[in-house]
């Protein structure tokens, strides 16, 4: 490619095809149309104005065996904590699920002893941790988000 040595300016920018440049004041209209389609996007009712059984009933229903188990809403970066006690040793699997965006975590602990991380992308997908317990204990499950609002679910339930 040769060397341009033309000190008279270039033809304007125009792009191709169906695309053109908006005027300033038309910028400010068109980011003004891009964030009302993408309001669209967004779910029809609130996290703060869920109904959570209804809600839990589709996307994790109980289900027998379950030796810990909650839902709910999760609206700032606070941890949410649930225990049982008396939990037999054995296999388990912690099935966890949320909604609203962004990514839920769970920890579970036995007697103080943390056992296991999980987390759930808030995208209505279940995801499963296999975890043993080596003892009978008291089993502690927190939840928690860094992308509050959402709400979530989580069982352990006997894995054999």
């Amino acid at each position: 490619m040769p060397f341009r040595t033309s000190l008279l300016p270039r033809a304007p920018f125009r792009p191709a095809g169906r695309f053109r440049l908006l005027p300033r004041s038309g910028a400010a209209a068109g980011m003004a149309a891009l964030a009302l389609g993408l309001a669209g996007c967004s779910p029809v009712v609130s996290i703060e104005n869920a109904d959570v059984p209804q809600w839990q009933a589709t996307a994790l229903p109980s289900a027998p065996g379950a030796v810990n188990q909650d839902a709910g809403k999760i609206l700032n970066r606070d941890r949410i904590i649930r225990e049982a006690a008396d939990v037999p040793a054995g296999h388990y699997v912690l099935t966890a699920t949320c909604d609203g965006g962004g990514k839920a975590f769970f920890a579970v602990s036995l007697d103080g002893e943390m056992l296991a991380d999980a987390g759930a992308a808030c995208n209505g997908s279940r995801e499963t941790t296999k975890i043993t317990l080596p003892a009978a204990g008291t089993v502690e499950i927190s939840a928690s988000s860094v992308d509050s609002p959402l709400i979530y679910a989580y069982r352990l339930a006997s894995g054999e």
